[in-house]
């Protein structure tokens, strides 16, 4: 590409209605004044638009550099909006020496003063993570949208089911009831892809600046938002920039021969997500994990263009700054150049302070997984600049941990020596950890259906350090669906669609082992709202004995012990060896059932539980 640093001669135009040609592609449709960084790229798209001048007039706004792509169809404007600029629109005409061939208004709109908005996430949370095409179905008539290449059919395990934002709109009392403060939809982007691939997982962006039609509309989405944040409820965004699918509109007109890395040279990525932190990786293995594309359907992009950098970092801001979400949650973190993906999460945290980013960081060992938050000890010097990273290593360690008979490492030992390692990150607090999400096998499943198991898993996610997220269905209770693929961990919700038998969001409508499942859930994580020494003290545990693990939570005013019994029965604990912290305390309320024990001295606690008692003097 080519940049011309000539400045732009700025004048108004007289322009007939017959000239009045939209470019095909305007991104961003239209920005704020007001922004925290001044400057402003705007990409048009449209047949020959290259090879055109651009002229408009508006105060307080002017052409920095305009750049030229390889791909004569392209023409980048670089902005520069005053502090002084106003909210507004201006006529912006590309002309061919004195002739107007591409003619649009652009708007510069006014900020919102909303204070109840970009609020971030952080320990005091529980996520709720939905698939959107699979919670419920509220607008039938958008299931099939004309022109887009796949329609709804339940039949198929793996094709689009039909849910969408009004479906989930209408559902958010089921959320909050559960006690949940924050909903993570995977992404909502258009993801107009072939039925062959199917896209109602939403990772196959075909449009960044659209919602998929067959969810709802941009407003509907901002809509959700703010009906969310009305109820209390935070909202996540769900993003991915290391990919796109194969019918992004660029695929069909690529801007630049370095838009995508070349699969015919680099095949598929190595999935190793470690090699990005192992001092001692090959160029050939890093090459494979960031430049290999993640399927053959989904083009892996090349960050190091400086445009589209830019681009999709201003695609961020700009949902951010539209919809009003509260955090984003970054897909396949490891996998794209990580000098990009600092450089994206500075500039939306400066843009703006209070907000949140998570980054999926699914890697082995708590060593490679801790190299993505910032400031964490590096021998590379890299600061990644991200906040919060999805704790894959507290989900590996529940598996064998509740499982097996605890030893030296095996059983609860393992959830011991996974936190015993926190001193790797910057800070653990700042951690997603789950039991499950829409990429894994069911945590019921994993259990082998013991519902013993899975409570005490969920007991532990909402006491440990971190800020649990919940997958749709687990607090059902629900094990793997008997179908091929994905879908069987992705199963619709009953009662989300207007043809089911039965609906889950009614308490009449759960089986007796979902009832208990959604009692047992809510009580616990509507409890957890008001444990500030779970949200956050600090942690206090000790070396697991007998099949029981002990820890606490607790500041100078409050304490939360957690035993965790792995036997078959009931256990006396010795008070003596947790004095330290039950020395200050006379009672234990337990949080479930309101009982209580005497922790002057020894108690006893049931089997296969995770028993957890609010401390009072």
């Amino acid at each position: 590409m080519k940049v011309i640093n000539t400045f732009v001669l700025i004048c108004l135009v007289s322009v007939s209605a017959m000239a009045q040609v939209k470019p095909t592609h305007v991104e961003p449709p239209f920005w704020w004044v007001g922004m925290k960084n001044s400057e402003l790229q705007v990409m048009l798209h449209g047949p020959d638009i290259g090879n055109l001048q651009p002229e408009f007039s508006y105060p307080g706004v002017t052409v920095k550099e305009i750049v030229k792509m390889d791909n004569p169809n392209y023409l980048v404007l670089n902005l520069t909006i005053s502090s002084e600029a106003k909210a507004g629109a201006f006529k912006v005409t590309l002309k061919e020496g004195k002739k107007v061939k591409y003619a649009f208004n652009y708007e510069l709109k006014t900020r919102t003063s909303d204070k109840n908005r970009n609020l971030g996430f952080n320990s005091s949370d529980v996520i709720y993570l939905l698939m959107p095409d699979r919670f419920a179905n509220g607008n039938p008539a958008n299931d099939n949208v004309k022109g887009m290449l796949e329609g709804t059919d339940r039949s198929k395990p793996n094709g689009r089911h039909g849910g969408d934002i009004k479906g989930l709109s209408d559902r958010l009392d089921y959320i909050k009831e559960l006690g949940m403060t924050a909903v993570w939809l995977t992404p909502t982007f258009e993801n107009d892809m072939t039925p062959q691939y199917g896209a109602y997982h939403g990772y196959a962006a075909t449009d960044l600046y659209a919602m998929d039609r067959r969810f709802g509309s941009n407003e509907e989405f901002n809509g959700l938002v703010q009906k969310c944040h009305d109820m209390g409820l935070k909202v996540i965004m769900d993003m991915i920039h290391n990919h796109v699918g194969d019918q992004h509109w660029w695929m069909k007109d690529m801007p630049t021969k370095d838009w995508v890395h070349d699969v015919k040279e680099y095949g598929m990525t190595n999935y190793r997500g470690v090699v990005q932190s192992d001092p001692y990786a090959s160029k050939y293995d890093m090459d494979k994990l960031v430049k290999g594309w993640f399927v053959p359907s989904m083009p892996d992009l090349d960050q190091r263009n400086p445009v589209l950098a830019t681009y999709l970092i201003q695609n961020s801001i700009w949902w951010v700054e539209y919809s009003g979400v509260d955090g984003i949650r970054m897909d396949t973190y490891v996998y794209p150049y990580k000098e990009y993906l600092a450089r994206w999460v500075k500039e939306v945290l400066d843009a703006y302070p209070n907000f949140n980013i998570v980054g999926e960081a699914w890697v082995e060992e708590v060593a490679h997984e801790s190299y993505w938050q910032m400031h964490a000890p590096k021998t590379d010097g890299h600061n990644t600049n991200l906040p919060s990273l999805t704790d894959f290593q507290i989900m590996f360690a529940l598996d064998p941990g509740l499982r097996e008979n605890t030893g030296w490492k095996e059983g609860l030992s393992r959830l011991y020596y996974a936190v015993s390692q926190d001193r790797l990150y910057s800070d653990p607090m700042k951690n997603v950890i789950f039991l499950d999400n829409h990429d894994t096998e069911r945590f019921f499943t994993r259990m082998n259906q013991n519902p013993d198991l899975f409570k005490m898993g969920y007991g532990y996610i909402l006491t440990t350090r971190g800020i649990p997220q919940v997958y749709y269905g687990t607090e059902l209770m629900w094990a793997n669906d008997d179908v091929q693929g994905d879908a069987r961990k992705r199963k619709d919700m009953p009662g989300g669609w207007a043809e089911d038998a039965r609906s889950v969001f009614t308490k009449e409508g759960r089986t007796p082992q979902e009832l208990d499942a959604f009692e047992y859930v809510a009580k616990l994580t509507n409890w957890r709202k008001t444990a500030t020494a779970i949200h956050s003290g600090k942690m206090l545990h000790f070396i697991p004995e007998n099949n029981t693990y002990v820890y606490f939570r607790y500041t100078d005013k409050e304490a939360v012990m957690v035993v965790m019994n792995r036997n078959a029965e009931k256990v006396t604990i010795k008070r003596d060896r947790f004095k330290e912290i039950l020395d200050a305390y006379t009672t234990g309320v337990h949080a479930l059932d309101g009982s209580t024990i005497n922790v002057t001295a020894d108690f006893e606690v049931g089997p296969m539980q995770t028993a957890i008692y609010d401390l009072k003097k």
